[in-house]
């Protein structure tokens, strides 16, 4: 007999049952749906999910703010990937009696794949790739990292892994943050400076900032002209950072050298959208934590967190 009714939304890639075994919620009386493809807007997201008792969201790529979850009385336990969700309203979730639990993630993907997109940048990866693909043979002259500086906007766990990276590229770093004291970024391998003098006298800029009223489009024509026009800004951490229009102006007109970009103002990324035309850019498709290591974690700790809940005993709750 079915008690609940359970979702698992935005599985793109169709694996959520590589990484957790949903089908043994069945003896829990538990019914698993999977929706592979992304709501195209508000209403039929509340349409679709209207029925299920219990969500299971992957990062923010499904929004959850208090007009949805008033528009889903079935729902008591929405699970989100990770353990911060900033598509979710947790104090509205709260006063609805809806029970938000989060996982682990792996601290090693968004890293990694920050470096990957600046090594890309740096040597014209994809266009040279294009060119010999098209039966052509190098088009243009890279740069190298080394003696350049990197700019760490937010010296979190991410932020600490990148100085890291630098300083094995033999790159200087610089750090700001609202919050960051010099002590923090010394014993990161950076120099804490102002925002103004960061993007002054860095080459690369990179983003690892939580997205908050605080800090939503804290990057702006300012910034960007300041970066110069010998300057990269790499963001893969959420689109919103980013003043988006002062970005597709400045990659047009030439304020700074490019853009490597994972995140974005929509998502996915609609067709036709001026960043996909725009030139001096390296983009992927919001991949910084899709990895076999962190989806481990991330639909591992989902099954544990339905489990729990139907035991009585949520773990991870998210408070609001």
């Amino acid at each position: 007999m079915t008690r609940f009714r359970l979702a698992i939304l935005d599985d793109y890639q169709q694996v959520s049952g590589d990484y957790a075994p949903w089908d043994s919620l069945l003896d829990d009386g538990v019914k698993v749906s999977v929706f592979s493809a992304p709501f195209l807007s508000k209403e039929q997201a509340v349409a679709a999910l209207a029925p299920f008792d219990i969500i299971v969201a992957m990062r923010e790529r499904t929004r959850f703010p208090q007009d949805v979850l008033e528009s889903l009385p079935n729902l008591k336990l929405l699970v989100t990937t990770g353990m911060a969700n900033a598509a979710i309203d947790l104090e509205a979730a709260s006063e609805r009696g809806i029970v938000v639990c989060g996982t682990g993630g792996s601290p090693a993907a968004a890293p990694e794949l920050t470096w990957a997109l600046l090594l890309a940048f740096a040597r014209n990866l994809a266009v040279e790739e294009n060119s010999l693909r098209a039966g052509g043979w190098q088009t243009g002259v890279g740069f190298e990292l080394e003696g350049k500086t990197l700019g760490i906007v937010g010296l979190g766990k991410i932020g600490k892994r990148m100085a890291g990276y630098a300083k094995a590229f033999g790159m200087d770093v610089l750090a700001w943050s609202q919050n960051l004291t010099a002590e923090t970024a010394e014993a990161a391998g950076a120099r804490k400076v102002s925002k103004e003098e960061l993007f002054r006298e860095s080459d690369v800029v990179t983003l690892h900032l939580r997205l908050s009223e605080r800090t939503e489009g804290i990057v702006g024509s300012e910034e960007l002209r300041l970066l110069g026009p010998d300057g990269v800004l790499i963001n893969t951490a959420r689109g919103p950072l980013v003043d988006e229009e002062a970005l597709i102006r400045a990659l047009e007109e030439g304020w700074i050298r490019g853009a490597a970009l994972d995140v974005f103002d929509e998502e996915p990324l609609p067709a036709g959208h001026a960043l996909l035309h725009s030139p001096r850019t390296v983009l992927s498709p919001h991949i910084g934590y899709v990895t076999h290591e962190s989806y481990r974690q991330f639909y591992g700790g989902a099954f544990e967190d339905v489990k729990a809940w139907l035991e009585g005993a949520p773990v991870r709750v998210l408070g609001g």
